[in-house]
């Protein structure tokens, strides 16, 4: 990479993590209609986002350890024009197997632009600057829940669901010439391929249990807004008797949340890490008990989105601190612990948001409290055991 492009290759990267948000969030808001018009079920067309969070974790296991030996450019290329090809493909088929087999493409090649942009920071920074700029990652994704369904309920209302991918292929396309302008490789020394080598990284990443308990808080945290994203739509357009667009400003909403969590998290990036955890997860409770008899006797719109603010900016907080954390411990493999830091969230994401919506469906605003309380009580399980686990270790 040319040094005189830094600042604006950085800006590039920065608009990339993104991605995989504005990959489910843009078409949220179309979930009723696409089902309606492929004339599926709310559950074969929430499988769409199922599916993409599958690929896009399981991709991120492995993509790690060829960005670290072939390196981040070429890869990220390739990884842009094919997202591209497969969103204008979704754009024109009416068959909902035919979106099954592109949206796994998109995890596929969003899990290795991503992962890519994650391992370009350790490559160009160090220190302060990078810790700073690590603080920033779930802040800066938070800005997909915040302008893609926004975006993506006014596309649905004026132009149909599949403007949507339209829009996803030419913002793939504007930033694919930007980075062959301005963009290039930044690693600074390649591992060999070796599948042994490479076996002995991950098994010392996955057997550090500290690292791998972060990823199920990260995992637990954005369970809880994917849930939301998954049944919200259903719920506001169904239920409640409102537009796509209405949908899409709950979203909106919703996607600052994460945004001042992650603005909280980064702010108290300094303060002792079990004690502020433990002090959010206490509010989080607080707030997902509260919800239940207050839908007694104000059930709506404004007392669901009320509540969710509440969780969802709890969870930032959460997903920013543990997040940071994560890929901060191997700076030397920083492409393999991105990629298993993503990799394992987003299986335990899919997994787990489609195991609940499947038991508890996309019925009414106390379903989706449900939803909510199940994942609070296992986030502080889990943290309880993290707090054990360093109490030993600092004994």
């Amino acid at each position: 990479m040319n040094p005189r492009h830094q600042g604006t290759s950085t800006v590039l990267a920065f608009s990339l993590i993104p991605l995989s948000g504005f990959a489910t969030d843009i078409y949220i808001p179309s979930l009723p209609t696409m089902a309606a018009t492929l004339r599926v079920t709310d559950i074969q067309v929430q499988m769409t986002l199922s599916l993409f969070l599958i690929s896009y974790g399981v991709a991120q296991l492995f993509v790690g350890s060829l960005l670290d030996s072939f390196g981040r450019y070429r890869i990220n290329l390739i990884s842009l024009v094919v997202f591209a090809l497969a969103s204008i493909v979704i754009a024109n088929t009416g068959s909902i197997y035919v979106i099954y087999a592109m949206r796994i493409i998109h995890g596929i090649t969003v899990g290795a632009i991503v992962v890519s942009k994650r391992a370009y920071f350790v490559d160009v920074f160090s220190g302060d600057q990078l810790k700073h700029y690590l603080s920033m990652f779930s802040i800066i994704w938070a800005t997909a829940p915040i302008i893609a369904p926004f975006a993506g309920g006014y596309l649905q209302s004026y132009f149909g669901w599949q403007a949507n991918f339209y829009f996803l292929a030419g913002f793939a396309t504007i930033i694919l010439m930007l980075e062959m302008i301005f963009s290039g490789e930044t690693i600074r020394q390649r591992m060999a391929f070796n599948i042994k080598t490479i076996s002995i990284v991950y098994a010392d990443m996955i057997s550090t249990p500290s690292f791998t308990l972060g990823i199920v808080m990260l995992g637990l945290a954005y369970s809880m807004v994917m849930i939301y994203n998954m049944t919200g739509p259903f719920i506001i357009e169904h239920q409640l008797g409102l537009s796509p667009i209405v949908a899409g400003y709950s979203s909106l909403i919703l996607g600052a949340a994460v945004m001042v969590g992650g603005l909280m998290g980064k702010a108290t990036i300094n303060k002792p890490f079990n004690k502020k955890l433990f002090i959010n997860l206490a509010l989080q409770s607080f707030f997902g008990i509260a919800m239940l008899p207050s839908l007694d006797y104000l059930s709506g719109l404004y007392t669901m989105i009320f509540f969710a603010f509440l969780i969802h900016a709890s969870s930032g907080y959460t997903f920013n601190s543990f997040f940071t954390f994560c890929l901060s411990r191997f700076p030397k493999n920083a492409g393999i612990a991105s990629g298993l830091t993503g990799g394992i969230n987003y299986v335990i994401v899919s997994f787990l948001s489609y195991g609940i919506i499947y038991l508890i469906p996309a019925k009414d605003e106390r379903n989706l409290n449900y939803s909510y309380l199940i994942l609070i009580a296992l986030s502080v399980l889990v943290m309880l055991g993290i707090y054990k686990m360093t109490r030993k270790s600092a004994v």
